[in-house]
């Protein structure tokens, strides 16, 4: 059998990798901590549950519409007229199965050969791979420490060229929960004016933000980027429900939305029906205060963790602004981060993901969400690598 010459331009996903081999080495009977999966320990609201419950009792498990339901759509444009002043219609509106697949349907939809991405790094591993699949040349925009991981509008403008399509935003990120202020989306902004280039804002973590600080959504910053901003968000990581599989994009653009549907309906058809209408008290306003009271365990669980990686001689990080990760500089004490990972997992019991997955070498991405007690572990446990090994 001959596999598709498609296929070979496809990387497997480093974080589901490494996930499966810390899982695989826990079933052996190795002790071993895992910091490398996205996703949070907290069980769903139960208030959703129990609309995901009354649900399947009510019946409501039949094919649905492929871009979801009207009651899902609506409560998806009731909540970011609500959070972000932006109002939208219900055909300019697609639910998908994540925010994965929602991305998956736009490239697919867009990208012509030889259009370019630009993607600042470090960057979420889907978003070159997806870009390469769909026929498209990813173009990336190097940041670091001293920018807390974030492209200038100097950068994006030196970055631009004739066959420029998109620019892939992701805010806050994976994987170092970098934000963009609004007065850096303005200036981004500034920068497209005149252009047809579209900006795709990854918004997934957006409820997942600190120190007071309040979100800014790309498309809100003024008339311009509303029209060419693609929002791409979901409930997956703010309301503990990545198992569910529910992303959206929201776009005044209706002709791409109506190629999505096309797409998606001849690939997935629609979100499952007991997951749209649980979606609806997600994204309602009736899980909030069990959102806050995750964000708030997140928070707590970053400084501690923050301070403790920072005491370990060779290494250094800068304290995210949003999301659940930590995106740990070891160029002090070994630049090549595949290496460090996978001798850190062997000696140390410890799964991280390197940097190099990301597109930067010598950082490993930690993700704090999990419990106090393991995290404090788990870093003792990297203290004691690093100074048994460096």
């Amino acid at each position: 059998m001959k596999i598709a010459s498609r296929m070979e331009n496809l990387s497997p996903s480093v974080t589901m990798a490494i996930t499966a081999l810390a899982r695989e080495l826990k079933a052996q009977g190795k002790d071993v901590l895992s910091f490398s999966a996205g996703e949070p320990d907290f069980d769903t609201p139960d208030v959703i549950k129990q609309a995901a419950i009354k649900a399947i009792n009510d019946g409501q498990t039949k094919y649905t519409a492929v871009e979801g339901t009207v009651e899902t759509k609506k409560a998806i444009i009731n909540k970011l007229k609500k959070d972000h002043g932006l109002e939208y219609n219900l055909d300019e509106i697609i639910v998908s199965n994540g925010a994965k697949h929602s991305l998956f349907n736009l490239f697919q939809c867009l990208l012509e050969d030889g259009d370019e991405v630009i993607i600042p790094a470090p960057y979420w591993v889907t978003y070159p791979e997806q870009v390469k699949y769909s026929g498209g040349v990813p173009v990336f925009i190097d940041t670091d420490d001293t920018t807390s991981f974030k492209i200038t509008a100097d950068q994006l403008k030196a970055a631009i060229t004739p066959k420029t399509k998109i620019l892939l935003l992701n805010t806050p990120s994976n994987p170092t929960g970098a934000v963009y202020s609004e007065d850096e989306l303005i200036a981004i902004g500034k920068v497209l004016e005149g252009t047809d280039i579209l900006v795709f804002s990854d918004e997934m973590y957006e409820k997942i933000i600190y120190d007071g600080k309040k979100f800014t959504a790309a498309a809100q910053v003024s008339e311009d980027m509303f029209k060419r901003t693609i929002t791409i968000n979901g409930i997956s990581k703010a309301v503990a429900m990545t198992g569910w599989r529910y992303g959206y994009v929201a776009t005044p653009h209706k002709d791409l939305v109506k190629a999505m549907i096309k797409l998606q309906g001849q690939v997935t058809s629609n979100v499952n029906s007991v997951t749209l209408a649980a979606a609806v008290t997600a994204l309602d306003g009736s899980a909030d205060e069990d959102i806050e009271k995750m964000r708030v365990e997140f928070e707590k669980r970053r400084d501690v963790a923050i301070e403790q990686f920072n005491a370990i001689p060779g290494i250094t990080c800068v304290k995210p602004e949003g999301a659940f990760y930590l995106f740990v500089n070891i160029k002090g004490v070994d630049s090549d981060s595949m290496k460090f990972s996978a001798d850190l997992l062997e000696k140390g019991g410890v799964a991280v993901v390197p940097g190099l997955a990301f597109g930067m070498e010598g950082y490993f991405r930690f993700s704090f969400a999990t419990d106090l007690a393991t995290i404090e572990e788990g870093i003792r446990r990297v203290r004691r690598f690093v100074e048994n090994n460096y």
